[in-house]
């Protein structure tokens, strides 16, 4: 089994809870209140500041041309693509950070302080992924013009946002064929522990 191959299954259980949660039951049905949503837009806001600088650590750490290439898109990526979505709503972004976001933030810079490559690549993948896989079965369930949260759902169901994780994914592979055993299982622990965060945060404000 390739590194995702095994990160996705270890991660199962997770994932499911991910799935039941009311935060993402109530969007996809368009019941969700508009103050919830607009809490969420707000710490993902702050998340994403963060989130675009160690994607850039990445691409400071990376050896191979196109993947510092890569994480230098994403980064850029984050913080000009995904914020529109954030403004369109009025989010502010003078708001402080969630006891929740705050921790997740923290675990990528300790990350980041390990300069630890293939670890920082298994710590960033899951935003990407379990972002892309959540996105696109609700926009096949739930998607219309008038959903209230339609943008929402087309921005995490885009093939450019997919194709974006392929390459993630991609990297993540390379990296952990790159590497010995015991790198190896840091980095599906890694992978495992930045699941948990996403599920976290959507629990959080759910």
């Amino acid at each position: 089994m390739t590194f995702c191959e095994q990160a996705w299954a270890v991660t199962s259980s997770v994932r499911a809870e991910i799935d039941h949660l009311p935060f993402l039951r109530q969007l996809a049905a368009g019941t969700l209140p508009s103050a919830v949503f607009l809490d969420y837009l707000t710490q993902d806001a702050i998340y994403l500041r963060d989130y675009a600088r160690v994607l850039a650590a990445a691409a400071s750490l990376a050896t191979v041309p196109a993947e510092v290439a890569f994480w230098a898109t994403c980064a850029t990526t984050a913080v000009t693509v995904e914020s529109q979505l954030h403004e369109s709503h009025g989010v502010d972004a003078a708001a402080p950070a969630s006891p929740t976001c705050a921790t997740y933030l923290g675990w990528l810079w300790e990350l980041v302080s390990a300069a630890e490559y293939p670890r920082l690549v298994a710590g960033v993948l899951p935003c990407f992924w379990v972002y892309q896989d959540v996105g696109e079965r609700l926009h096949a369930r739930a998607f219309s013009s008038a959903h209230p949260y339609a943008d929402w759902l087309a921005t995490y169901a885009d093939p450019a946002f997919a194709a974006a994780t392929a390459q993630a994914r991609a990297i993540s592979d390379r990296a952990a064929a790159d590497a010995d055993p015991a790198a190896v299982q840091d980095m599906l622990q890694t992978f495992a522990v930045g699941v948990e965060h996403e599920r976290d945060f959507w629990r959080a404000v759910g």
